[in-house]
């Protein structure tokens, strides 16, 4: 009986794992259906419209996370009054494959192990390991153009699970030389040091001489109401791996922040969920209809169409209804984008301007404008610059 319930729970976290692998794809062939017919009925204009770098594609693999909040260190390099420099999104997501791993080994697997992760990962790696212009290291081999992490992972992984059997019950601690050996094969060696613009660098020099960031100048948050507002929580997400604890706040204080922010020129590091009828990554649109919860259910194709044909009245969004997409699994953290300016439609509502890591193949080349009332409903977290955290919030915080 023990042994049958060890062996279909072996399976259980296989297909599991194949899932997360798969994750990325099969999101956006899920959302690829949340179209109308042609363009949208949207006619957008754009009102702060700040600088960020190129649209880029993190491919197969789930490090959107690191796709778009490396891209918001990038800004936060313009914004400095810095040259900027396209970063290594690959190194970033390296270093934490290494860390999570660690993790993983350390609670025996009772926790979860693949390519995800939070915005708070790109600043941890960025602290702890540097980081390298993406031109040095891209993580292609073998003539690749694109990521696709699946044998890598189901590699990684593997080998991370065969440790934990171990029939002494004792972890040969050789697998880290092995598992980055591994890395090693599918992205190639990293560079102890390396040439940008004639000088030589580490990793940590570069970023330290040249992005010249401070790691303690960025501020996470969240909202949810089963732990108290204005206090330090769990992001209770099963990529924040790293376990880190945000600050709670109710989530009109989220479009407050992002609204002060980007009138000060600073942009936002943005994690949400994107799995519903009513974000049309075709389209490059995303907003809350009303009686949301009745497209959790089933939406016909019609439906879907009808939904991007112009712009739609939207409800009030209160902590109820979002702590309910919470408990229920509606709202999860799906995928990573950077919040880099705010727009107009034809009727005057505003909209957040998106920068996308799934390439330049929608209706706006990679972009998306998002109402706030959907940035209330399907936030699961933001990061920004404290100087562009709201004076009022920052005090209450005790933010310096």
């Amino acid at each position: 009986m023990v042994k049958k319930f060890l062996f279909f729970s072996a399976i259980c976290l296989t297909f599991a794992f194949n899932a997360t692998l798969y994750a990325q794809d099969d999101l956006i062939k899920k959302i690829s259906g949340n179209k109308t017919e042609g363009k949208a009925g949207f006619t957008f204009t754009r009102i702060i419209d700040l600088e960020s770098t190129p649209i880029e594609d993190q491919g197969s693999s789930g490090t959107c996370w690191s796709y778009s909040s490396n891209s918001f260190l990038e800004s936060e390099m313009i914004k400095a009054g810095k040259k900027p420099v396209q970063l290594s999104k690959i190194y970033t997501a390296r270093w934490s494959y290494v860390d999570k791993a660690d993790n993983y080994i350390r609670m025996s697997g009772a926790v979860s192990y693949g390519d995800g992760g939070e915005p708070h990962d790109v600043i941890n790696m960025y602290a702890k390991y540097g980081i390298l212009p993406e031109a040095n290291y891209t993580g292609l081999i073998n003539g690749a153009v694109r990521n696709n992490f699946f044998k890598m992972q189901r590699s990684l992984k593997g080998m991370l699970d065969s440790l934990l059997k171990s029939p002494s019950g004792v972890v040969d601690l050789g697998w880290k030389k092995r598992f980055n050996d591994t890395l090693d094969a599918h992205l190639g060696p990293v560079p102890h040091t390396f040439l940008f613009e004639g000088k030589e660098y580490t990793p940590l020099t570069f970023a330290k001489e040249r992005v010249g960031l401070n790691p303690d100048d960025y501020v996470e948050f969240i909202s949810q109401t089963n732990t108290p507002y204005w206090q330090k929580a769990m992001m209770m997400v099963p990529d924040n791996w790293a376990f880190q604890w945000d600050w709670n706040i109710p989530a009109t204080e989220f479009t407050n922040i992002i609204d002060n922010a980007l009138k000060k020129g600073y942009t936002v590091a943005w994690g949400t969920d994107v799995s519903e009828p009513y974000f049309s990554w075709p389209n490059g649109v995303a907003f809350v209809p009303q009686n949301p919860e009745q497209y959790h259910r089933s939406v016909t194709d019609a439906q879907k169409k009808e939904l991007f044909s112009g712009p739609k009245p939207e409800p009030e969004i209160t902590p109820e209804l979002r702590q309910r997409g919470l408990e229920n699994l509606r709202t999860t953290d799906d995928h990573g984008m950077h919040i880099v300016g705010l727009a107009k439609d034809q009727n005057g509502k505003e909209y957040y301007v998106v920068k996308n890591s799934w390439g330049k193949t929608n209706d706006y080349h990679g972009y998306l404008y998002v109402t706030k009332a959907f940035v209330q409903y399907k936030t699961t977290g933001l990061m920004v610059n404290k100087k562009a955290i709201p004076k009022n919030i920052r005090k209450k915080l005790k933010i310096k």
